[in-house]
């Protein structure tokens, strides 16, 4: 993929799943699952809603270009 399919994607995406954060953090499915209910409490979100990457991002204190760029390759 070259970088203007990358930057398309990047752009796009906007939500964060556990599975992502597992990549992200090379711990397990359950600490992933754990650090998504930790998110959605903090904003006061149901389990029917999605987590932005903007959210997760804040919440860990990470920079949001980095983790689309980790997610995305």
């Amino acid at each position: 993929m070259d970088n203007l399919q990358n930057t398309t994607l990047i752009e796009k995406r906007i939500c964060i799943y556990a599975k992502d954060i597992q990549l992200l953090t090379g711990k397990s499915e359950r600490y992933a699952r754990k650090v998504v209910a930790e998110v959605r409490q903090h904003y006061s979100k149901s389990k029917s809603q999605l987590l932005t990457i903007k959210e997760f991002c804040d919440f860990m204190h990470l920079d949001e270009q980095e983790v689309k760029k980790a997610i995305v390759n």
